[in-house]
């Protein structure tokens, strides 16, 4: 009779630092493992601390609850399968990223991470060590290889395992979400399984970390290639997958198969997991915004709302002598299809003030800029006393287009705890109001429908700081200055790339420009769901003083 081994995945969401907590969920999916009659349950890369840890592993008091919570877990793991999960591991006065295998009560076997990911949002070659290639552990009839997330993505290392004797690949990620990252992921693990031939188990973490989000989307490959288990992006999801032993060695039989959701409802949902899990795992439970019945803080509502439920998001209109009635018109509409609270607090009184208590000093001078942003400041004022009033995090609503460009008000309309919409260019926004209009999910909890009408979705930006303002008095339209940015911040392409392709010298260098002399708002902008490989903050990293310009 052939031999047969059930693995129980659990794909699941940990809360950095909450060991205690995090221990409870394995424990629990290892109870589920064995009333399913599983051989072994596995987690995710980090599980017991949660991930990324950044710097907060460096402190020998941090490591040494997860390392003891670590053998208590094991001395619960005496009935049943092997319980497999990741925790720091401290050996010989090094600091390692590692996978432990408990059972029989106790560490059957401790597998330590060889590549270490120094690029995009990781860093970890500063706080771990790297240790030699390994060969696979035995559980049951399995001989079961593990490279732990970036040591899969290098083909000697699984090669190194295969040669050793493992039998299958299981790889416990922490790998975040980035626009197209699934297939990325999937692409790479097929070549793993060319090359060595054997069974492979990708098992993600999911759950939103400050910027980053861990979207899961697990899947199981048998050699060749053949997808044979395909878990759900974004949810939680404990299931088993059967191998069997064949003449031409182990195989997986079909599992669960998800399907996958297109790039839109990956952003949306990234953006909603991303503030849930940043206020849930804060401690806050409900949001404000200023709302102005223009498309990026309308979109942002939707965002919170479906994130934590309409009751819980209060809009405030902040208008001033220059807000337009269709303005307060379109917040109110967004706000009732919504089901949020709006708020309506003027500002006119409050710049008066302003305006009368800097008169002396700014006599003889002409009205300008320094006027515009002081509205924009006189409404970060009003919206942060509400936020410490209430006890309610104020979400900014700054796209990426602006805060690559600095087309917002450092202490005015850059206040707040969490940006959604950080990494999302404006012709993305609007795009994604409309998915939104026409789509609605089971994880959503604000309503269905038209919920950002079009009026608002078509309408010319204006932050309304002047009359008859319009975005594209001070920027190229949209459409050319996305264009633009992501060909200087995504691509990494020069002037002169971006000239040969048809843009303006001119106005290539004038974005340049405003690009580099925005870095110093960047530095102090809110976090914000990363949703690509260039999003501002881990991934790139520019000095503020810095009189450099490309010069083709």
């Amino acid at each position: 009779m052939a031999a047969t081994f059930r693995l129980t995945l659990a794909q699941l969401n940990p809360t950095l630092g909450a060991i205690e907590a995090n221990c409870a969920l394995a424990y629990d999916a290892w109870v589920q493992g064995r009333a399913a009659g599983a051989q072994m349950v596995a987690l995710t890369e980090m599980f017991v601390t949660g991930y990324q840890t950044q710097d907060l592993v460096l402190k020998p008091g941090f490591v040494a609850d997860a390392v003891q919570a670590v053998e208590a877990l094991a001395a619960r793991i005496v009935d049943g399968p092997a319980l497999g999960v990741g925790a720091p591991c401290l050996r010989d006065g090094l600091l390692y990223n590692a996978y432990y295998i408990l059972e029989h009560g106790r560490i059957a076997a401790t597998v330590l991470k060889h590549e270490l990911p120094n690029s995009d949002v990781f860093d970890e070659k500063r706080v771990f060590a790297s240790a030699a290639p390994q060969g696979p552990y035995r559980v049951g009839p399995l001989r079961i290889g593990s490279p732990i997330c970036e040591d899969a993505w290098h083909a000697e290392v699984c090669e190194t395992l295969a040669e050793t004797g493992a039998q299958i690949l299981l790889v416990p990620n922490g790998s975040p979400y980035h626009r197209g990252k699934p297939s990325v992921r999937t692409n790479l693990m097929v070549a793993r399984v060319v090359e060595t031939g054997l069974p492979l188990v990708y098992l993600n973490m999911i759950g939103g970390q400050d910027d980053q989000v861990f979207d899961g989307a697990s899947f199981v490959l048998n050699p060749g290639g053949a997808l044979m288990a395909q878990l759900p992006q974004f949810d939680a999801c404990v299931t088993h997958i059967d191998f069997h032993e064949t003449p031409e060695g182990w195989r997986a039989l079909p599992g669960i198969m998800e399907k996958m959701p297109m790039s839109y409802e990956a952003d949306y949902r990234a953006m909603v997991m991303s503030l849930k899990d940043y206020l849930g795992k804060t401690g806050f439970k409900k949001v404000l915004l200023g709302l102005s019945g223009g498309i990026d803080s309308a979109i942002v509502a939707a965002i919170a709302a479906d994130a934590i439920g309409p009751e819980n998001v209060r809009c405030v209109m902040l208008p001033s002598r220059y807000t337009s009635q269709h303005s307060l018109d379109d917040a109110t509409q967004v706000a009732a299809a919504l089901g949020c609270r709006l708020d309506t607090v003027a500002i006119t009184g409050p710049q008066d003030a302003v305006g009368a208590a800097l008169g002396d000093l700014f006599a003889g001078t002409a009205p300008g800029l320094t006027e515009e942003n002081i509205q924009s400041r006189l409404r970060g004022v009003l919206l942060m006393a509400m936020s410490n009033k209430f006890g309610e995090m104020l979400l900014t609503t700054g796209n990426k287009s602006e805060v690559a460009v600095g087309y917002c008000t450092i202490y005015g309309d850059m206040n707040g705890g969490y940006n959604p919409l950080k990494d999302l260019y404006k012709t993305r926004v609007f795009e994604t109001c409309r998915w939104r209009n026409s789509n609605h999910c089971a994880w959503m909890l604000a309503p269905a429908g038209e919920v950002i009408p079009p009026r608002v979705i078509d309408k010319p930006p204006s932050a309304e700081l002047r009359p008859d303002q319009k975005d594209e008095d001070s920027l190229p339209p949209y459409p050319v200055l996305d264009a633009i940015l992501e060909g200087l911040i995504d691509q990494d392409l020069s002037v002169a790339e971006l000239v040969a392709k048809g843009f303006d010298r001119s106005t290539v260098k004038k974005v340049e420009h405003l690009v580099y002399i925005s870095e110093y708002k960047r530095f102090q902008s809110a976090p914000g769901t990363r949703l690509t490989k260039r999003a501002f903050a881990g991934d790139r990293r520019y000095p503020i003083a810095n009189r450099w310009r490309d010069p083709s």
